[in-house]
């Protein structure tokens, strides 16, 4: 049971973590300084915790497993970074962004799920959009 619920645990840990820090990102900041610090910190962690769970291992190995998906993933993710700081630079509050921002991507990831890899639609997938949008709609209406 562990293994299946600590990652979980993980990403909300984490992801409460990253909101309070992006949204203290100082305002006088340039956004792509800040995320330089961010990666540079990432990839120093990154590389002990390759060599932490890969005793023995090999990076240049790994490197050559890569193909695309890295380099599209590193760029998803600083759009994705850039896209917070300048949303909470604009004034956006934290729990209301993150609402909106979750509740569109819920809806969006379950028709990607469809489609590309086909997971099943269910009753269930179809009011949790339901309630999604409604939220959407409540959220903008205050």
């Amino acid at each position: 049971m562990f293994e299946f619920l600590w990652p979980m645990i993980l990403v909300i840990i984490t992801n409460a973590a990253y909101q309070v820090c992006t949204k203290s990102v100082p305002k006088d900041m340039n956004p792509f300084a800040s995320l330089t610090i961010t990666y540079f910190i990432g990839m120093l962690a990154s590389i002990a915790m390759f060599f932490v769970t890969n005793r023995g291992g090999s990076l240049i190995r790994e490197f050559n497993k890569a193909g695309f998906v890295p380099i599209i993933l590193g760029l998803v993710i600083m759009g994705l970074e850039t896209g917070w700081i300048y949303a909470y630079k604009a004034g956006w509050q934290v729990g209301t962004s993150f609402i909106i921002q979750s509740a569109a991507l819920t809806a969006i990831l379950i028709c990607i799920g469809y489609i590309i890899y086909h997971e099943t639609l269910s009753w269930n997938k179809f009011t949790g959009i339901g309630i999604c949008l409604i939220g959407l709609v409540v959220i903008n209406l205050k």
